[in-house]
């Protein structure tokens, strides 16, 4: 069945975007099962994300790979991964295998292993001839906080060594980094963010439903947002065109919004 188009509704970006990127999390899915997702919201998902180490394991990685590359969806390497090959001194395997296996973007990240700022840009520079590099600003423990200078100062820094984006930690909880304990977002990180490297940089992790209608109610359809959970690109989709409640306010006509208002 062809898709409705009887609603009037904000304009939305189309893939290949370079905006409104939609990047998810996969967990460790076979490649049956991200095969039946993207035939329903392929052209919804920019970025997939193999995170949680399951691509060093996955004795089907290439299947999966391929079943990407044919629906137009860039793969990208965790970077916990990368952290860890770096710690064992071998960074450079890593990147040699993440190229050889086929993915197109690596994150380059520091929240795991202890690591300079320096030898993560490092990284990135030795990252950024083979591959789209994403890079990771903010720590994964609570007690470990950047302060908004540092925020600022590492995703501009991150961009000048080679990143194409900045992804801003939020984790799979939605509660450290630009969020705080109750998954509340921390303004003036984002704020800080924005004002480094421009809203279009960024990537938001922003795993909750109230966060993703938050930064598509602060900057519109077109935000990149990350960390979303596979099951969710779609029910992120809605939140984008104004088709929930959270969100509403962009396709219902002002004067009804006036009169619901009084």
């Amino acid at each position: 069945m062809a898709t409705p188009s009887f609603l009037t509704l904000p304009a939305r970006s189309r893939a290949p975007r370079s905006v409104g990127l939609t990047h998810v999390l996969d967990p460790g899915v076979s490649p049956a099962a991200a095969g039946d997702l993207l035939a329903g919201a392929g052209g919804l998902v920019d970025i997939w994300k193999l995170g949680r180490g399951t691509a060093y394991v996955d004795p089907r990685l290439s299947e999966k790979l391929a079943v990407l590359a044919a629906h137009g969806v860039a793969s990208c390497l965790g970077g916990t991964l990368l952290e860890i090959a770096w710690a064992q001194g071998v960074a450079e395997e890593c990147l040699a295998w993440a190229h050889r296996a086929g993915f197109r973007h690596v994150e380059v990240s520091r929240g795991t292993v202890p690591m300079a700022v320096a030898d993560k840009h490092d990284l990135v520079r030795r990252a950024a001839d083979r591959f789209a590099v994403l890079t990771e600003v903010g720590a994964k423990d609570p007690d470990q906080q950047h302060t908004l200078e540092q925020w600022g100062e590492e995703a501009a820094a991150d961009r000048a060594a080679g990143a194409h984006l900045v992804v801003a930690e939020g984790r799979q909880s939605g509660t450290v980094g630009i969020f705080d304990a109750d998954g509340e977002v921390r303004e003036e990180v984002v704020d800080a963010l924005v004002d480094a490297v421009g809203v279009e940089r960024v990537v938001f992790e922003a795993p909750r439903a109230h966060q993703q209608a938050w930064f598509v109610r602060r900057f519109g359809p077109d935000v990149n947002l990350g960390n979303i959970a596979l099951e969710d690109a779609l029910g992120l989709e809605t939140l984008r065109l104004g088709l929930r409640s959270d969100t509403a306010e962009a396709t219902i006509p002002a004067a009804i919004s006036a009169e619901l208002a009084r």
